[in-house]
């Protein structure tokens, strides 16, 4: 995403902070957090199991904004795929601690519908943000998790036939 907007000019870390920023996807991670954090402070702290869920929900909800970040400072297919991928874990993750919620009895269910839809709307833009992911900026990944597709943990790297520059 960023190749383009970079390659002939000098890195700019704060355009690239805006741009980063300005994506759908980055600003519907903030309204989630927002909306997490606002059931978060009304889930008492004096109930063991509410209070696991609480602890549970901050953590899976400061994840998603710094992951998109990274995904998109990385640049490289396969740092981009493990960063949707924890994207994605924390955002279901968020969905089960809504259920348990509700299970627990917490009473403002009203607020986790709320949640619950704006992951929604972010699982949607997630599809589109992943299926933008450049899949030939690529290094192996020898762990074979986050290879694009036809590309095996095994395979030989075609930039071990390119000779060392001379500097």
């Amino acid at each position: 995403m960023f190749d383009d907007d970079f390659e002939e000019e000098e890195f700019d870390p704060k355009k690239r902070k805006e741009k980063v920023e300005n994506m759908p996807i980055y600003k519907k991670g903030w309204e989630i957090y927002e909306l997490a954090h606002h059931i978060i402070e009304t889930i008492p702290e004096d109930d063991e199991m509410l209070d696991h869920i609480r602890q549970n929900m901050m953590q899976d909800v400061t994840m998603l904004c710094p992951k998109i970040a990274g995904a998109e400072g990385g640049d490289l297919y396969d740092l981009r795929m493990e960063n949707a991928a924890i994207i994605r874990k924390c955002a279901r993750d968020l969905l089960t601690s809504t259920s348990g919620l509700k299970m627990m009895g917490y009473k403002d269910t009203q607020y986790t519908q709320l949640l619950r839809g704006a992951i929604e709307e972010f699982r949607l833009l997630f599809i589109d943000w992943v299926a933008g992911f450049d899949e030939w900026n690529y290094i192996i990944d020898r762990w074979g998790l986050f290879n694009p597709p036809g590309v095996g943990a095994h395979d030989k790297d075609p930039d071990d036939n390119i000779p060392p520059s001379e500097f």
